[in-house]
Parts: structure tokens; C-alpha cells; sequence
């Protein structure tokens, strides 16, 4: 299901800016800050799919039910792309005076079309990889050391679905109509639903345990409500449930000594109203486990947000150099490569990488380090951080010589494509491909492992909401940049403007950022999973809820 539905959204976001300016007539500007608008909406309505899944539907159910409406949004935009009545009359060949952009209504069908698949993308990123991950035990040694393979393989399916989508797809969109390249990504996705629906019978589901959201209010307010309490030195004088007769699993959760202030949400009040304290309900008191649920979802937020930037960056690779490749010469091997299937060449090394990761690396690095997944999640994680700030320097000396060839040629301000190949952005793209490759699948891995049993779904969203985050800072960044330094990329002539410059700029916060992400990776603490319990007798641990540090 991900490499059908990766293979229609992939193929949508790299031709995006190619359709709103020359089937849209929009501006070079608004079409690159509706892309990343676009985008960024995607990745951050995975919030409410990781709500739904985790609080009302099964996974399997919101797969289905978002991938349904994701069908429908490519759907309403083949249909725009066949009727000419529904778009505007293209600017090429017509005088600037008789130009016009879209109008009210045919921008009504467009953005509609575009945000029920943002929708219905989001809602199968929550609940996707949740769901593969799902059938392996994490209790089971050697199904948990399986479960960090799913994760690359699944980048690999999505990547594989990349590949077709920014190739074929994007072909047939250039060559033979809009209308035919949005109607195969619908019959994609249709084959995506029937894909992940014949597995139904074989799947082990996961039963919603309320809202994550909810559970997490409910630990600041209890905390608030209590807070003139002191706090208790031992774990025991806190309040937590042991179903012992029941015999229903159960996830307990030490108690560890971050966020101190919150362990007040597990202690009961004896000086309130009688009848509140006898049943003092889940505002006023909250179980250990509770509570700590809550303090790795603080936790993680340092280090969700040090990747944010990351995705800026990738943002600036997914627009202006795909514009940057629509000035140079585009043939190989004399046949002509379309501007927006230059991200194949990230996704290809990433197709090249990840088995040689997986079945040369992670073996290697198992038996220097010990450690099931060959390195941690969070240097995992900061080796992409790295790779990506190297990628944004890359990017400003290609552009350099860009520019450079441009002015030696007298191309300045010519339309034609200039003597330099665009293959010299395959090294951006490359090292690129190889930051996204250690961050996403890191992050992924990490947030599912470190999220508790009632928050996996909401975990991975967050992740995907890294993403987000990183699209919307780049309209920010990008117009902050404008007005800051009086026009870099303002003048709609990347030959006059100054964007290598920009790329630079990346590099150096891109920098800066990493550096804010060791202090947060030096101050996290893993999960304790070798005190956390699964009970099903009900048994308590002797664990006093140490903190392990975490080594980078």
C-alpha cells in the first residue's frame, strides 16, 4: 500500500509547481509557496489520522477509510485537468494583457481536489507504518530486532513508489496530458486499498485506548489541581493499577526522575471533598503510568523539533532545484528528462542504499556495539542532520557554477536551456537522499519504539509532522530572506538572483541546528523497557525507575 500511495503523491508534489504556474497561470512565487503550503498541510493533518486510530479505529480502518478519500481528491483533479471550461486559459502563446490566473471557482475545484488527498495521505502515514510495525511483538527478542528491518524495508517500498512516480508517471503527465497522469495516481491508490484490504483476516489489530490527548491533559490538570502537594521520594506512595485477577495486559511504566512537577497528578489528595476522594476521577488523579506516558512525549519534543529544519531544506531541493533544472540542459543520452523527475536521483540512492545498510551495516555495527538496530536511534538520526547540512553547501558551490556558466555564455537573461548539465544537482540531491534515509526511518523507528502502547500511532505522526513544520518554515524562511536582504530569490531570474547565497545560509543554520540537537540527544533518556512490563498476572516490578542516559 505505500509504494502504490507514495507513487501518486510523490508524483503530485515534484510536478506541482510545473501545473499551478503553466495550467494555473500562477506566479512563480505563489506556486512554490502553494506547494510547500500543500505539502506542509499533508504531513501535519497525520495528527489527527494518529487521533483517530489511536482513540476511535482500528489502523486497518483508518487505511481505508482516509485512502478512500484520498481517491476521491485525485479524482476531482483528473477531472479539472480534462475540461479546459475548468481551468484557465494558458498564458503561453497569449499576450500578457489576456493572461489570467485561475478564478474563484476553478481554484475552489483545485484546492479542494489537492486537500482531500492531503487529507487522505495524512491519515495512511499515521496509520501505515504503525500498522506493519503492529505484527511484531516488541516482548519477543527476536521479532523486536525484525521490527527495525520493517522500518527499511518500508522506506524502501516508499521509495520504490517514489521512483515510478517521479519517472513514468511524471512522463506521462508531461507527454500525454494532466488528466491521464492524475487518473493513474487515482487507480493507484484504488490498488493501494485493495492491496492492504486483502490482508485483512491476517492482521493483529490494535484495540483504541482513548484519546492520547486527553490522557495527557488530564496529567497537567491533576498536576496543577495538586500542585501545593509535596512530592513522594518512593515510587510506591503513588498511585498507579495492577490488575492482578483481571489477567489483562497491561503496560506499566516506571517512574523516572524527569519533570518532577508532573508525579503530582499521581498523588492522591486526601484533604478534598469526601466524595472526590473516594472517587476523585481522572482530573484529579492519574496513574504513574499515566504520567510518564506524559514525560516521553516531552521528551521527544526536542528532538522532533531539531529535525524540523532538516525538511526546510528539503523543501528548497523540491522547488528551486527543480527551477534551477528547468535552466539547464535536461538530455541524457539524447532523451529529454522532465524538470520534476529530478528527485529520482535521491530516491535512487536510497533504493541502493538501504539493502546495503540493512545487510552490511547494521550486522557490522551489531557486533561492535551490541545493540540490536546496529547504532541508536538518535545517532541515527544525527548522521542524517549532518548529511543534510552538507547537502545545503553542495547545493550553493552547483549553483556558483550555475551562475557562473550563465555569465560566461551571456545567458543572463535568456530562456534558453544553458551548456551545463543537469546532473551536477545530482550531488545535492544524492547526499540528501542519504540524510533522509538515516532521519526519516530513524525518527520513525524512534518515536514508535519510545511511544507508549496507547500513543504509537500518534507518535509516527508526530514524526511526519517534522515535515510539516519544515514546509511551512520554508515559506517563512524564504520570504523572511527577501525582505531581509532586499530580493535574493525575488526577481523570477534564478541567473540574477542570489541563490547560492541562500543555500549557504542553509548550510550554516543547518549547522547551528545539529548543534542544538546533541544538547538534546545528550539530555533525552530512552524509555526503560527492561523495567516496563507487559502484565498479564499483573506481577509489579522491582524496578525504582532509573533513567538511561543515552550515548552518542
Amino acid at each position: 500500500m505505500e509504494g502504490l500511495e507514495n507513487m501518486a503523491f510523490v508524483c503530485v508534489v515534484v510536478s506541482l509547481v510545473t501545473y499551478f504556474s503553466g495550467y494555473m497561470n500562477f506566479s512563480l512565487t505563489k506556486s512554490a509557496t502553494t506547494l510547500t503550503n500543500f505539502v506542509g498541510t499533508s504531513f501535519l493533518l497525520a495528527l489527527f489520522g494518529g487521533f483517530i486510530c489511536d482513540t476511535y479505529w482500528t489502523r486497518f480502518k483508518t487505511c481505508v477509510v482516509f485512502g478512500c478519500v484520498e481517491f476521491l481528491g485525485y479524482a476531482l483533479l483528473t477531472v479539472q485537468a480534462h475540461f479546459h471550461q475548468l481551468r484557465p486559459v494558458p498564458c503561453k502563446g497569449v499576450s500578457s494583457d489576456q493572461c489570467e490566473a485561475a478564478d474563484g471557482g476553478q481554484s475552489a475545484i483545485l484546492f479542494t481536489g489537492l486537500y482531500l488527498v492531503a487529507l487522505g495521505t495524512s491519515g495512511i502515514k499515521a496509520a501505515l507504518p504503525s500498522l506493519g510495525a503492529d505484527q511484531f511483538d516488541e516482548n519477543d527478542p527476536a521479532e523486536a530486532a525484525q521490527l527495525s528491518s520493517f522500518f527499511n524495508w518500508f522506506l524502501l517500498s516508499l521509495t520504490i513508489g517514489g521512483i515510478v512516480g517521479v519517472t513514468i508517471i511524471v512522463w506521462i503527465s508531461a507527454n500525454h496530458g494532466w488528466d491521464l497522469g492524475f487518473g493513474v495516481c487515482a487507480v493507484a491508490v484504488f490498488f493501494a486499498i485493495i492491496s492492504v484490504s486483502m490482508g485483512k483476516s491476517f492482521y493483529r489489530n490494535n484495540v483504541p485506548k482513548g484519546s492520547p490527548l486527553s490522557r495527557v491533559a488530564q496529567v497537567f490538570v491533576a498536576a496543577i489541581r495538586n500542585r501545593d502537594l509535596p512530592i513522594p521520594e518512593r515510587a510506591e506512595e503513588l498511585h498507579e493499577i495492577h490488575d492482578k485477577e483481571a489477567g489483562v495486559k497491561q503496560e506499566i511504566l516506571p517512574r523516572t526522575g524527569q519533570f518532577r512537577f508532573l508525579d503530582r497528578a499521581a498523588i492522591a489528595n486526601t484533604t478534598t471533598h469526601a466524595s472526590a476522594a473516594i472517587n476523585p476521577g481522572p482530573w484529579r488523579l492519574c496513574t504513574v503510568t499515566q504520567v510518564e506516558e506524559t514525560k516521553i512525549l516531552l521528551r521527544m519534543l526536542p528532538i522532533i523539533l531539531s529535525t524540523v529544519f532538516l525538511n526546510t531544506c528539503l523543501a528548497q531541493l523540491q522547488t528551486f532545484s527543480v527551477q534551477q533544472s528547468t535552466t539547464m540542459d535536461t538530455r541524457v543520452f539524447g532523451f529529454n528528462v522532465p524538470a520534476p523527475s529530478l528527485p529520482v536521483i535521491p530516491l535512487l540512492f536510497i533504493f541502493v542504499t538501504i539493502p546495503i545498510y540493512e545487510r552490511f551495516f547494521v550486522p557490522l555495527a551489531r557486533k561492535i556495539t551490541g545493540i540490536p538496530t546496529g547504532i541508536r536511534h538518535l545517532q541515527r538520526i544525527g548522521v542524517g542532520l549532518v548529511l543534510s547540512a552538507i547537502s545545503m553547501a553542495v547545493s550553493g558551490v552547483v549553483e556558483t557554477r550555475r551562475k557562473s556558466v550563465a555569465v560566461e555564455h551571456k545567458m543572463v537573461d535568456s530562456t534558453d536551456p544553458l551548456p551545463m548539465s543537469f546532473l551536477w544537482l545530482g550531488f545535492q540531491f544524492a547526499i540528501f537522499g542519504a540524510a533522509d534515509m538515516f532521519t526519516l526511518v530513524g525518527l520513525l523507528e524512534f518515536l514508535y519504539a519510545e511511544s507508549s502502547a496507547g500513543m504509537k500511532s500518534l507518535g509516527t505522526a508526530i514524526s511526519w509532522c517534522s515535515v510539516a513544520f519544515g514546509y511551512f518554515l520554508s515559506s517563512v524562511v524564504v520570504q523572511s530572506v527577501n525582505k531581509v536582504t532586499g530580493g535574493w530569490l525575488a526577481s523570477n531570474n534564478l541567473n540574477r538572483d542570489k541563490l547560492n547565497y541562500f543555500y549557504w545560509l542553509l548550510a550554516g543554520i543547518s549547522a547551528l541546528n545539529f548543534g542544538v540537537y546533541l544538547t538534546c540527544a545528550s539530555w533525552y533518556r530512552y524509555k526503560n523497557k527492561g523495567a516496563m512490563k507487559q502484565t498479564e498476572s499483573g506481577g509489579e516490578d522491582d524496578d525504582k525507575g532509573k533513567d538511561q542516559v543515552v550515548e552518542i
